[in-house]
């Protein structure tokens, strides 16, 4: 619901509840005043009757129920019940068993009348007791004890129906209804005109928000009431602050602690030199590489004499192409330009950049100002050189691979060959009569060494070609989006032994609703095996595994091994990643440099965080799916 909506609803169910409670107190003190009434109209027919009763008891000799019954002077007092009394119907005298002596309806005489509840108490009840009352089908009974000297002879009952003092509120109820329908519409009518008036200083402020964030700058709002004026002043300082804020450069703005937004934080992080001009050639934005550029710029100021490119000559090409495009509202450009750092960072006199204008429109076609862009030549040049280079050291690398798969070749050759000449040389030394024990004979030590010695070789140099073939021979990736919860379950599962037989206690933290990345399963897989294998050997006295999952900002997720063992030192941080450089006795060297490289493969990155004696964490970082 909107403000107006729920301040007309808050203002109308207000009025609409207190003119209701009003009404109902109105209605229940008709009710119990119509009670006291009708109770004292049937308190004194029941007194009329008493005085008559006492009058024919004394003469009726024996039979005195049957003197009642047969005097005229209390049966006309019955019968004028109803005419006295629009709330009776029906008045009798009953003996003390409850049996009709006399009734109004002669018909009844002689049967026994039911119990009915007194309308004595209910008169010093509350008045929503007696509304209820009203409100309901019950009969109650004004009752008045008849006595023959000190004993009782019988009762006077006269009958009140609920019924009848219902219709009597009847006219009363449907003047309530319509009071309460009529304030319903006045008080919505009131609340609409109220809220008008008073959310107006809101809706001005809306406005002003609107045409703020339209990037219109000194807004200023009318506002009239004194309440709202100091709110008024504040919004206009606001809005001149904001104005300055754009006429001396975004850059300024985003320079302040906390200020800057994702947008300028991209713009800052450009190679291109990126300015902002407004359609009066007042500069409103540049990033930190056009303020390197030219750091001359003056905020605030048109393109003349006394405008933000004051400080180039009237003829200069980039002057010139952001006076014509706020001139003809078109792009100019591009053009190749020589400028000098501001800033002197550069050894170079002089940088070549690519310089182009352009014109910005919003949806509706108006005119909002120019972009000038400043292309690094020189960093697109060093792109192309990279990319060049990286071209070169792919051929080479598939030509590394090529020339050690033929060299592995003649290594399988030449250790079957090895173990061929190993068996010639032990049956010649038999035939000779050497004593051979499952190899060379005894009596040929210093062959057996020199075999053994080159089978030993041939085997290293065949795992150094293996580990380089890893390398060097491309991969073909199989990307598909994985979910970890289940990827760091199995790794757990295989690590377990190892963990087991060294002590080392494995902890996982994988959420099921973490994102997925885009990633090869065996290839993941090997690399966390890795890591968590090295964790397990770091730890030879026992400790702590754990292997955490979480998403991280920019779309990122986190992968961390982290072990309580030994430690990676210092001077050897740097170089863990290297391949064929390990620190165990009898490593391999391969394995973190392929956990780096399939890393690279799948866009991400490995951090590491190590303390001798405390512990190593390695962080795998990958885009989400």
């Amino acid at each position: 619901m909107s403000i107006k909506a729920k301040q007309v609803a808050g203002v109308t169910t207000l009025v609409v509840g207190i003119v209701a409670v009003l009404s109902a107190y109105h209605l229940a003190s008709l009710a119990a005043l119509n009670l006291r009434d009708t109770a004292a109209r049937a308190e004194m027919l029941a007194q009329a009757i008493v005085q008559r009763t006492l009058q024919v008891v004394p003469q009726g000799g024996a039979d005195l129920y049957a003197a009642i019954r047969q005097d005229e002077g209390v049966r006309s007092i019955l019968e004028s019940t109803v005419a006295y009394s629009d709330n009776v119907t029906y008045a009798a005298i009953v003996d003390t068993h409850g049996i009709a002596v006399v009734h109004l309806a002669p018909s009844m005489e002689g049967t026994h009348m039911p119990d009915q509840p007194n309308l004595a108490p209910l008169l010093q009840a509350g008045l929503v007791a007696q509304l209820l009352a009203v409100y309901s089908d019950r009969t109650y009974e004004v009752q008045k004890q008849i006595l023959s000297g000190d004993k009782p002879f019988g009762w006077i009952r006269v009958g009140v129906p609920a019924t009848l003092l219902r219709a009597q509120l009847k006219d009363a109820l449907a003047a309530a209804g319509g009071v309460v329908l009529a304030a319903l519409l006045i008080s919505w009518l009131v609340a609409m005109l109220l809220a008008q008036w008073m959310l107006r200083p809101i809706h001005v402020i809306q406005s002003g928000l609107t045409r703020l964030g339209r990037g219109e700058l000194d807004v200023r709002l009318d506002l009239p009431e004194h309440e709202f004026r100091d709110l008024g002043s504040s919004f206009e300082a606001v809005s001149a602050q904001l104005s300055a804020m754009g006429r001396s450069g975004a850059s300024t703005v985003i320079a302040q602690p906390g200020a800057a937004t994702d947008l300028e934080s991209v713009m800052d992080n450009l190679e291109d030199a990126v300015a902002l001009f407004s359609p009066r050639g007042e500069l409103i934005f540049c990033n930190k590489a056009m303020d390197v550029l030219f750091g001359g710029l003056r905020p605030g100021g048109a393109t003349d004499s006394d405008g933000p490119l004051a400080n180039l000559p009237g003829d200069h090409p980039v002057r010139q192409i952001v006076e014509r495009t706020l001139a003809g509202r078109r792009p100019q450009g591009p053009v190749s330009v020589k400028v000098t750092a501001a800033d002197g960072s550069t050894e170079t006199d002089e940088l070549e950049r690519l310089v182009m204008s352009h014109s910005i429109e919003d949806t509706n076609g108006r005119f909002l100002g120019a972009m000038l862009v400043a292309r690094n030549l020189g960093y697109l040049s060093h792109i192309r050189t990279s990319l060049q280079y990286s071209q070169k050291l792919a051929a080479l690398g598939r030509l590394m691979a090529g020339v050690a798969h033929e060299v592995k070749n003649p290594l399988n050759a030449m250790t079957i060959h090895l173990e061929l000449l190993r068996q010639k040389l032990g049956r010649q030394l038999v035939a000779a009569g050497g004593n051979a024990r499952g190899g060379l004979p005894e009596a040929a030590p210093d062959v057996d060494k020199h075999v053994n010695i080159i089978a030993s070789e041939i085997r290293r140099l065949d795992e150094v070609l293996v580990g380089f073939l890893k390398f060097a021979r491309p991969d073909e990736l199989k990307l598909q989006p994985l979910k970890l919860d289940a990827l760091i379950s199995d790794i757990a599962t295989a690590v377990a032994p190892e963990a087991t037989t060294r002590g080392v206690t494995l902890k996982t933290d994988c959420a099921s609703d973490l994102p997925e990345i885009n990633a090869d399963p065996g290839m993941l897989r090997q690399a966390l095996l890795n890591l968590a294998i090295n964790a397990c050997q770091a730890m030879p006295n026992g400790g702590t595994l754990r292997m955490s999952c979480r998403a991280a900002a920019r779309h990122r997720v986190h992968i961390d091994v982290e072990d309580t063992g030994v430690g990676i030192p210092p001077e050897h941080l740097g170089r863990i990643f290297d391949l064929y450089f390990t620190t165990k006795e009898k490593g391999s060297g391969i394995g973190l440099s392929m956990v780096y490289r399939i890393a690279q493969l799948h866009d991400g990155d490995v951090e590491v965080q190590s303390t001798p004696g405390r512990g190593t964490r390695f962080r795998l970082i990958f885009p989400q799916a």
